[in-house]
């Protein structure tokens, strides 16, 4: 009889401390998971973030580049028209000249 109680007694602690040990592992991994779900969830958002940057970094980057060529196309056209200017007040210098060189005719003929 003492066996019996002893071998029940003991079957009965051991049932009761391996159902407690199930139940905290188990809430050990809920919990876990719970944990895992949040850090994928944030995972997700900072990837959403990332290519929500990255197209405005390409379209910026774009941008940059169309600047780039209509800044090449403004600076070929200042050339063009400092060379025009050059041109034109040496042609203006030039009549100049011939309007003295003809001033100084008509006062010599007076």
């Amino acid at each position: 009889m003492f066996w019996e109680w002893s071998l029940l007694s003991v079957l009965s602690v051991l049932s009761i401390y391996l159902f407690v040990k199930m139940f905290y592992f188990k809430s050990i991994t809920s919990k876990e998971k719970r944990s895992n779900d949040l850090m994928k969830l944030t995972l997700q958002e900072a990837e959403i973030l990332i290519r929500k940057y990255q197209i405005q970094l390409q379209r910026a980057l774009g941008n940059v580049d169309i600047l780039s060529e209509e800044l090449t196309k403004l600076r070929n056209e200042l050339k063009v028209l400092k060379s025009r200017n050059s041109k034109h007040r040496q042609e203006t210098d030039r009549l100049n000249g011939k309007i003295k060189a003809l001033e100084n005719r008509i006062d010599a003929l007076l």
